[in-house]
């Protein structure tokens, strides 16, 4: 996977791939970026690249040409090549390059979750295109963006920390970063949140950790993490019980506990599963 970053601020983004895990995936080459800086793609001898909007208003536009500049500079292809691109690669041989992904991250995009993390976590190359003050010049997005992605409904100042979210989440998704195993059971893996974890030491202000996770009894543990999961879930993310219940992702053991859970005084959800 390879993450394209196109910001005026590209140290934001060089820390992040440069440090943790990512810094390991890259080593490996598992992951590659270039963060590109959009400012570079300015031709003035001040680069500037803001200006008001037209029509009036608050706040100024980023500029389209330094972005459409860098956006080449990045790959990306305009609109009305997109059906050849399509074309060429669903025809390419294997080894050649295939359309690169664009997308912008936006307050007025379509909302960003973990089925879409695994989605982009597909791809070969993504473009993320990071706003800053009031956006960007809508003729910028008409040519060139395939999708404006939000990350949660409340507005940031920052594209690259909405950008950066998305690179978190997608990253890790991507074979030979983090084992399967760890990516198992975390929230909303299967619709459920995470249960919860304890380490050493095993009294820590005089709270035990819960026994059964001493007893060695991994089908004991099991049930127990599932059954606090399934708590969890039922207490702060109700949606999500409902939603597994339609969709059909539950076993029917989670189903029964669901059921014996919803009876439960506090742990209440907007479900109506009885069977």
């Amino acid at each position: 996977m390879k993450y394209t970053v196109l910001t005026l601020f590209p140290e934001i983004v060089d820390a992040f791939f440069n440090t943790s895990i990512m810094a390991k995936a890259i080593e490996r080459g598992v992951i590659s970026y270039r963060s590109i800086n959009i400012r570079d793609y300015a031709t003035d001898k001040h680069h500037k690249c803001d200006d008001a909007p037209y029509g009036g208003g608050a706040g100024m536009l980023m500029l389209p040409e330094p972005m459409g500049r860098a956006l080449e500079a990045a790959g990306a292809v305009k609109k009305t090549q997109t059906d050849l691109e399509t074309v060429a690669a669903e025809t390419a041989t294997p080894g050649q390059a295939k359309k690169r992904r664009v997308i912008y991250l936006s307050p007025s995009g379509r909302l960003f979750n973990q089925t879409m993390a695994r989605e982009l976590a597909a791809e070969e190359e993504l473009i993320l295109l990071c706003g800053r003050y009031e956006g960007i010049d809508q003729r910028i997005i008409d040519t060139y963006v395939d999708e404006e992605i939000s990350i949660g409904d409340y507005v940031l100042s920052s594209g690259e920390v909405s950008a950066l979210v998305l690179i978190d989440a997608t990253y890790r998704l991507v074979d030979g970063v983090i084992s399967a195993e760890s990516l198992e059971e975390e929230s909303f893996s299967d619709g459920l949140l995470e249960y919860p974890q304890y380490t050493r030491p095993e009294i820590y202000d005089k709270l035990r950790v819960p026994e059964v996770l001493l007893s060695g009894h991994h089908e004991q543990i099991r049930r127990w993490r599932l059954k606090k999961r399934v708590e969890k879930t039922l207490l702060v993310r109700p949606d999500l019980i409902q939603k597994g219940l339609e969709a059909g992702w539950f076993s029917a053991e989670t189903r029964k506990l669901i059921v014996e859970l919803q009876d439960t005084a506090g742990l209440k959800g907007d479900t109506d599963e009885r069977n």
